[in-house]
Formats: structure tokens, sequence, C-alpha cells
């Protein structure tokens, strides 16, 4: 192929804590505007920031993650630029000196091999507050954002299409979800992402200049972005066309991005050392107990769900796919131990029936043992399969309890023999037809003949007895 793409992201990433990066205020979304402020997050004279706690270890727990060095001494700057929503004048932030450097994240690249993105590092600043533009034309300020702790994340330009910058934030957003650090909502801005993308003709090795592509509001716009980008920059290429470097904003309206501003020079914010904060210093102990205490990470999962419960390496990751159900599943696990079983209903009927958000969030309407239960009912052939897709749909939509479906419902299985060679005996006398079809070499009858001895047990006829009682009658 000609023609190279080249993206690299800036993520920034809101923190779970439950107070700000450098004040005692709640971090909290969705609160009444300007309720969660104090003179530090506002930028007060005289007032200086302390460090959280907190974030600093949110930061070494994503560093770990994302094989990183992590600095034992890192430094705080002043990044200067007027706003409306950013009260001091400057946010503060790290640049030359940051928490942690030099990682990477393993996707599967557009070869369908493995593929390592490069992390260049992660720094610790904090938000700034959020503009409210009203249906009148004025624009209201919210600073219950400002000094909310930021995590930003920035890659190296590793990437090579819209599909691997998605598949990376993917992975990117499972993990840190998997962490705790973060709810990792892009609706709510706790998840934000910047794309750098241009093209390289490695014929001639001229480079487009690279396009800033900021609003974006999900992965697949991300990919849109980006892959139109690429398109429009390889058409002004082979036109002989140029142009200057670009911030520009996706349109999902129109699928396209839009020149916000021309950057005729780069941007110069007089980074200066932040004098209220000394540097930040983090020794071996400290990363030592904070590791201790870490989540299980998505990979590490995967690996010992296929180690511990048999599973096939689609099903482990689609399974592991999302933590909320990879829990419910060892929840399940506990109480019953055919994993192959679980597995499979798990990857049909659970999937089908019960919603699984994109922030991964998922509602269960039975407890772990009621799921359970209802597979011991089936393997126990006390209720058939089809039952038990019947009992799985009730639960889900009713939130009964399957014993009492069970026996609502009459379901319960007939295994006594002499019941189900009855009911053959009948199918049987009633076609004739099917019985010499048999006799001629077509065995495909049997099948007909089995759904007949169902039908008139009303489904509740042990389908592998009445097969063997059917075969024993057809060749006596």
């Amino acid at each position: 192929m000609r023609y190279k793409t080249i993206v690299g992201l800036e993520i920034h990433v809101e923190l779970s804590t439950k107070t700000k990066a450098f004040c005692g205020c709640e971090n909290a979304y969705g609160r009444e505007p300007n309720t969660c402020t104090c003179p530090v997050c506002l930028g007060m004279p005289g007032a200086t920031p302390v460090l959280n706690k907190g974030v600093v270890e949110r930061a070494i727990e994503i560093a770990t993650a994302f094989h990183m060095t992590i600095n034992h001494k890192s430094t705080f700057s002043r990044k200067n630029y007027f706003y409306p929503d950013l009260t001091k004048g400057y946010q503060i932030t790290q640049t030359d000196e940051a928490v942690a450097n030099h990682g990477y994240i393993e996707i599967e690249g557009d070869d369908g091999e493995a593929k390592k993105i490069g992390i260049h590092q992660i720094q610790i600043e904090e938000d700034t507050g959020k503009s409210l533009h009203t249906d009148e034309g004025t624009t209201l300020m919210d600073y219950n954002r400002c000094g909310v702790p930021l995590i930003e994340i920035v890659t190296d330009p590793d990437m090579a299409s819209g599909k691997e910058a998605r598949i990376f934030l993917e992975k990117l957003r499972n993990t840190l979800r998997y962490l705790g650090v973060s709810d990792v909502k892009m609706e709510e801005g706790s998840l934000r992402c910047d794309v750098n993308v241009n093209i390289k003709d490695t014929e001639t090795g001229e480079r487009s200049a690279i396009s800033e592509v900021k609003n974006l509001n999900s992965f697949r716009a991300v990919e849109k972005a980006i892959d139109y980008e690429v398109n429009r920059q390889i058409e002004m290429m082979e036109k002989g066309e140029s142009e200057l470097r670009a911030t520009r904003r996706w349109d999902d309206s129109v699928n396209e991005t839009i020149v916000m501003r021309i950057k005729y020079t780069e941007s110069d914010y007089r980074f200066a050392p932040e004098g209220d904060l000394g540097p930040l210093f983090i020794d071996d102990e400290w990363i030592a107990e904070v590791r201790s205490n870490m989540a299980e990470l998505p990979d590490a999962k995967l690996k010992r769900f296929i180690e511990t419960y048999g599973l096939k390496e689609y099903d482990a990751k689609v399974i592991c796919a999302t933590q909320t159900v990879a829990d419910f599943y060892e929840e399940v696990a506990e109480h019953f131990k055919d994993y192959d079983m679980l597995s499979n209903w798990f990857m049909t009927e659970f999937l089908r029936r019960i919603e699984v958000t994109d922030d991964g969030g998922m509602t269960v309407p039975f407890e772990a043992k009621d799921f359970a239960y209802l597979l011991d009912e089936i393997k126990s052939a006390k209720i058939n399969n089809n039952a038990g897709k019947k009992v799985f749909r009730k639960m889900c939509e009713e939130g009964k309890k399957p014993k009492d479906i069970i026996e609502e419902e009459g379901l319960v299985q007939i295994g006594d023999a002499s019941e189900i060679e009855a009911f053959v005996k009948e199918v049987l006398d009633e076609n004739p037809e099917s019985v010499e079809q048999f006799r001629n070499g077509k065995d495909r009858v049997v099948g007909f003949l089995v759904g007949q001895v169902m039908k008139k047990s009303r489904g509740k006829a042990n389908p592998q007895m009445a097969n063997e009682l059917l075969m024993k009658y057809l060749k006596g």
C-alpha cells in the first residue's frame, strides 16, 4: 500500500476519587452547578493546592496495568492560558517530568497479528470547568468540574487505521473499568479522546499535515473520523495540494471533519513550575503496596478463566469482555460445576436475554444460585432443555424463582419408562408409513417420531428415553 496511516491519541480520563485532585471538594457528576467548589479549585488569591494521595495511587495502578515505568520523581507545572472555564488562568499539570512513561497496550492489528501500541506517558492534571450554552445565545459556567482529577494518556503514533484506534480504546476502557479507577463514560465526559492523524507517501516520503480531531463522543466516531481524514488527506496529496496543521471537529450529522482553527504557530502555554506543589516522590514500597491491592486485570482474568473453567478462548474473551458478566459467571460457577454447560448457556441464553450496557452495567433479575438451580434441573433431566429455556425466559422477564416456574407450568420431565413407552406405542400405531420408511433405510423419520412423542407428552417426555424406546420397537 502506497500510503501509510499514522494515528496517535490523547486521552483524558477522569478518576473516580471521592474528592478533587488538589482540594477537599466532592468529586461527583450531576450535582447542582457550582455547588462543589471552594477557593482552591476556583483559584482564589491565597488558596493553595494539596495533592490528593488517592490520585497518585490510581496513577500507579494505571501505569502498572499498561506496563509503564513509574518515575520515582515527577513534577507539576502551570500550563498558562486564558479561557472562561479556567478561573486561575492556568491548569496544574505535568509535562516533561510525568508520573510514568514508556508502556504499551497489546491489540490485534489490521493484519490479525498481535501489535503493541506504545504509550508515551501518563500525567496527572486537573480538569477545567464546563461551558453551558443556552438557547438565548448566552453561555453559563459550571465550575463543579474544576479540579476534578485527570490522567492524560498520550500514545505513540503507532495505530495504522481507525479500526486499530477503536480496538485500542475499547481495551483501554475495559482495563480502566476493571481497575475501578474511572467509570469511563464518554457521554458524561469522564473519558475524552482527541485524535492526531496524518499520512505518509511511502514512495516519496512526503507527509501530510497533522489534523487534530476533537468532539468525538464514541469509539465508533473515532474510527469514522480517522477513516474520513485518511481519505481526505490522500485525495489532497494526490491533487498536489497542501494545508497547515489544523484542529478539526467531527460532525456526526454529516460524517465529516470540519475545521475549527488553523495552527499557524505552535501553542505556547508558557509552562512554569507549580510553586505551590513540590516534587512528587514515589518509592518502591509505595508502588508495591498499591500493586498488592490492585484488582485482577482483564488479560489475567481471561487466562484464569481458560485454565480454571476449561473455556474455549473465544468464549472466555466474550465473557471476560465485561467485568459484570465475568463476575456473575463466577458466582454461578460456585454453585454449578459443569463449566461447559454453564459456558454454553452464558454464550446463548444469558447474553441474548440480559442486556449489557455500553458502560458495562447489567441488571439481572435473579440470583446466581437461581441460575445454578435451573441448570441443575436440566442436567439431572428433571426438566428438558426446551423447558429450561422457557423457564429462563420467565426468570428474565418476571424475576420469578425457577422452582416456582417449573411447578406452576408443570414442566417436570417424565422419566418413567413405562409412561414414555405408552406414548411410543401410540405414535407407532398412528404412523405406520413412517415405520415402513425406517425399515426401508430412511433413518431421518426417527426425528419426526420423537417429535410426535414429545407432542403427545406435551413436551415432558425425556427425549433421550423416547429415542431409545422408539429405536427398540423400530428395530424389533
